[in-house]
C-alpha cells in the first residue's frame, strides 16, 4: 500500500519530499512477502466469498465484480510501470495461472452452476468455463483427479486470465524505483509516536534501531500504511476516526510443496468453499506459486491465533490497543461471534496429520513427507463500532482518515494489496481534495479506467486488457 501511495504521489507531484521508515531491514517481508499470502491477484475469478448464497436461493456476485473492476486498476498501474520503467520484467512479479472454483456435492455443485451463470456474461469474466466431467476434470487438474472417487460429484469453474502476483517483489521494485527518484527509503527505522503541531504539520517520533537515536521528521501529509500495526500508530496520532475501531488478529500457516514431479501436475489456483462458521479468508485453496522463477505449491490456509498484529510483532500488540471507546464493540464482537472463535479452537488443535487430511480433500494421493509446513503473514481483522453498545467483524480492507486530510491510513485484509491501487486513489481523493481534480488527467494515463465502469464499457475493457496482457507478459498464445 505505502509503496503504491508513494509512487502515485512521486507522478503526480515529483517536486514533493518523501521519506519512507520501515521497521525491518528489507521491503515487504509482513504481509506482501510472497511466502506470507496466496500470491492470488484477487480479480473474484474464483473467490467463493465473494459471490455468497441469498435468501431466495440465488447469488449476489455484486461485490466479485467490484473487486474485479478494483483490481483492473492494479493491473493498468502496473502495466504502466512495465512501459515507463518504474517496473522490472514483469515476470519478476506476476505470471499467468489459471483461476479455479472448485466444489463436491450436488447442493454445492448447483450453487456453482448458478454463480457460474450469474458471472460468465459479464464482460469482465469473459472466458469463464464450466466443467462437470469427471475425464475433463482429470485432464485440467490431474494432481485433484488421481485417487478420487469417481462417484463423486466435482465440479470446477475455470478461467485462463488469473494471475499469480509477488507482492513482495513488486514492492521492492517500487520502493528501488522511488529510491532512484529522490524519496528517503529508511529500513530499521520505528516510527514510536506521532504529534500534531499547531500549524498542523505532523511531528513523527522514530527510533533508529542500528544506533539507538531518537530523531523527529516533520511532514504536512503522513500515510499509516504498517499492516496490522496501523491501528496502533493511528490510536497513537490521536485522531477522532480512529475512535471505535480495534483489531482482531487471525494467523495462519500454509503447507508447501517444492517437490517438481507433484508440482507438475498442477498449474492453477483452486478456490473451495470455506467451512461453516469459518472466516472468508479461510478458504482452502491449493495454488501454483511463482516465485523467483520457481515454480511450487501451497495449501491452506490453516488459521491460528496469536495476540500479535504483526508476524514480527509483539504479545502485548492487542492488549495495548485496547481503549475505553473500543472495549464495547470488542465485547460485543466477542459475545457475537461464537462459531469464529469455535472454529479457531479446532484449528489449533489440528494435528499435522490432520491438515494433511485437509489437502488431501482437493488432492487425495498427497503424501505427507512432500509437503511442510510455513508459517503465513498475520492478518488484523478490523472490529468496528456499530450502533451505541455494538460493534461487528469486518473482513475487507477500511481507509480511515482525519477530517483535514493530514493523515490516513488503511486497514483490514482482504482483497489487499490486489486491490492496492483503487484503496491509494481513494486515499488521494479523500487527503488531497484541493489538488485531485487537477491530478486526474495524468491519474487517466496511469490507470485509463479511473473514474469509469468497465462492466459498462466492455469495448474499453477489451483494448485495455489487450494493453495490460501484452505489458505484463500475459498475453496467450
Amino acid at each position: 500500500m505505502s509503496a503504491t501511495l508513494g509512487s502515485l504521489l512521486k507522478s503526480l507531484q515529483p517536486d514533493w519530499s518523501m521519506t519512507l521508515l520501515e521497521r525491518l531491514d528489507q521491503p515487504g517481508l509482513e504481509s506482501s512477502g510472497p511466502w506470507n499470502n496466496a500470491g492470488t491477484g484477487h480479480s473474484a475469478l474464483c473467490e467463493l466469498n465473494y459471490t455468497p448464497k441469498t435468501a431466495d436461493g440465488g447469488v449476489d456476485v455484486s461485490k466479485a465484480i467490484t473487486v474485479n473492476e478494483q483490481f483492473q486498476l492494479s493491473r493498468q498501474f502496473w502495466a504502466h510501470g512495465v512501459d515507463n520503467g518504474l517496473l522490472k520484467d514483469p515476470s519478476s512479479f506476476i505470471n499467468p495461472v489459471p483461476h479455479v472454483s472448485f466444489v463436491r456435492g450436488t447442493e454445492n455443485v448447483d450453487y456453482l452452476r448458478k454463480r457460474y451463470d450469474a458471472l460468465a456474461g459479464h464482460p469482465l469474466f469473459a472466458g469463464l468455463e464450466w466443467v462437470h466431467d469427471h475425464d475433463e476434470f482429470a485432464r485440467r487438474l490431474p494432481l485433484m483427479a488421481e485417487g478420487r472417487d469417481p462417484s463423486e460429484d466435482v465440479a470446477v469453474s475455470w478461467t485462463d486470465h488469473g494471475t499469480d502476483v509477488d507482492f513482495g517483489s513488486l514492492t521492492a521494485q517500487l520502493l528501488g524505483n522511488l529510491s532512484s527518484q529522490g524519496a528517503d527509503i529508511r529500513y530499521r527505522h520505528q516510527v514510536k509516536g506521532l504529534k500534531r503541531d499547531t500549524d498542523g504539520t505532523w511531528r513523527v517520533k522514530v527510533k533508529d534501531l542500528d544506533d539507538g537515536r531518537t530523531i523527529w521528521i516533520s511532514a504536512k501529509f503522513v500515510f499509516v500504511g504498517a499492516g496490522g500495526g496501523a491501528i496502533q500508530l493511528l490510536q497513537k496520532a490521536g485522531i477522532e476516526e480512529i475512535k471505535g475501531f480495534a483489531g482482531f488478529p487471525v494467523s495462519g500457516e500454509f503447507i508447501r510443496c517444492l517437490d517438481e514431479t507433484v508440482t507438475a501436475k498442477h498449474e492453477a489456483k483452486v478456490y473451495g468453499m470455506a467451512a461453516v462458521g469459518a472466516p472468508p479468508m479461510s478458504v482452502p485453496h491449493l495454488d501454483t506459486r511463482v516465485i523467483g522463477g520457481q515454480r511450487s505449491l501451497l495449501f491452506g490456509p490453516y488459521a491460528g491465533w496469536t495476540p500479535k498484529f504483526l508476524k514480527e510483532g509483539s504479545f502485548t500488540d492487542l492488549p495495548l490497543s485496547v481503549r475505553p471507546h473500543n472495549l464495547m464493540p470488542m465485547a460485543a464482537v466477542g459475545v457475537t461471534s461464537w462459531g469464529l472463535i469455535k472454529y479457531l479452537v479446532l484449528e489449533l488443535a489440528k494435528s499435522r496429520g490432520r491438515k494433511v487430511q485437509d489437502l488431501q480433500v482437493f488432492a487425495p494421493l498427497a503424501e505427507e513427507g512432500d509437503w511442510e509446513l510455513i508459517t503465513a503473514g498475520q492478518r488484523v481483522q478490523v472490529v468496528r463500532k456499530k450502533g451505541r453498545f455494538g460493534g461487528s467483524l469486518e473482513f475487507g480492507t477500511t481507509v480511515v482518515n482525519a477530517s483535514d486530510g493530514t493523515i490516513a491510513g488503511l486497514l483490514g485484509a482482504s482483497p489487499g494489496a490486489s486491490t492496492a491501487v483503487a484503496a491509494m486513489l481513494d486515499v488521494l481523493e479523500r487527503c488531497f481534495p484541493g489538488q485531485i481534480d487537477g491530478w486526474r488527467p495524468q491519474l487517466k494515463e496511469i490507470v485509463p479506467s479511473y473514474g469509469v465502469s468497465l462492466g459498462d464499457n466492455p469495448t474499453l475493457y477489451s483494448d485495455l486488457k489487450t494493453w495490460t496482457d501484452r505489458s505484463l507478459g500475459l498475453a496467450q498464445a
